[in-house]
């Protein structure tokens, strides 16, 4: 007769014996858990529409036309530079260009003056070989001249010693 006193317990009008009354027990912790869970959910969606409440859209919308004006006058700042650069290139490059022109103009200048004195060296040189060639000649004329009248006053002082020259 002890199987007689097996534990019971009475819930919502049902009696529940033995197992079944662990599977009430899951069950109604189950049921606490939810409960505590939707409440806590409850409260995270109340918060959460305080805050969305608090939101100022006005001075969100504000901030953003404000950051999108600063990005707009920071993009005609950067065109404007850019545009600045490309101006200061393109006279750089013009600069270049004449700097080019005026260098070759000078190398063409220079070119021409070193041929022009290497011509002009050139007949000089040829012109004081011809002197020197010329005044050679006349040296050795001259020379030779001197010579003959030297050999003819000594062939004539040998040939009569006694005469006076």
């Amino acid at each position: 007769m002890a199987d007689d006193k097996k534990t019971e317990i009475e819930f919502g009008g049902m009696t529940f014996r033995g197992g079944r009354i662990a599977i009430l027990l899951t069950a109604l912790s189950g049921l606490g858990g939810a409960t505590w869970a939707g409440f806590e959910f409850y409260k995270d969606y109340m918060d959460m529409r305080e805050v969305v409440q608090e939101i100022d859209v006005q001075a969100i919308r504000a901030e953003n036309e404000l950051t999108i004006s600063k990005l707009d006058d920071a993009i005609d700042y950067t065109r404007d530079i850019k545009s600045g650069i490309r101006d200061d290139l393109l006279a750089i490059e013009k600069s270049v260009d004449r700097m080019e022109d005026k260098v070759r103009k000078l190398e063409d200048e220079v070119r021409l003056s070193i041929d022009n004195a290497e011509g002009r060296f050139e007949d000089r040189r040829n012109t004081l070989s011809d002197d020197y060639d010329e005044a050679l000649d006349k040296l050795k004329k001259e020379i030779k001249e001197l010579e003959e009248e030297l050999e003819d006053k000594l062939q004539k002082a040998l040939d009569n010693p006694l005469s006076d020259g």
